[in-house]
């Protein structure tokens, strides 16, 4: 499964990973490999990455949307919230 997440003004991730972890409007939710197709708004959070190696990278995004077909997991960000 591949990720892609981007932001107005670069590309935060873009690579394999074996699952996400995004805070999704109505409550958190994690996407797999061969999850359904979906298109979602996230809410601010934090969305957590397992990468094919196993490492876990986390963002704190203010808010955004993700699109899941075809284990090709797209994430649009406004902006990367402030630690």
């Amino acid at each position: 499964m591949n990720l892609t997440m981007l932001s107005p003004g670069k590309e935060i991730f873009n690579g394999p990973i074996t699952s996400v972890k995004v805070p999704g409007i109505n409550g958190q939710f994690e996407i797999l490999k061969d999850h359904a197709a979906i298109v979602s708004a996230l809410n601010g959070g934090t969305v957590r990455v397992i990468d094919e190696k196993g490492a876990s990278v986390s963002f704190n995004i203010t808010q955004g949307f993700i699109e899941v077909l075809n284990n090709e997991v797209s994430i649009l960000i406004h902006s990367l919230a402030a630690e």
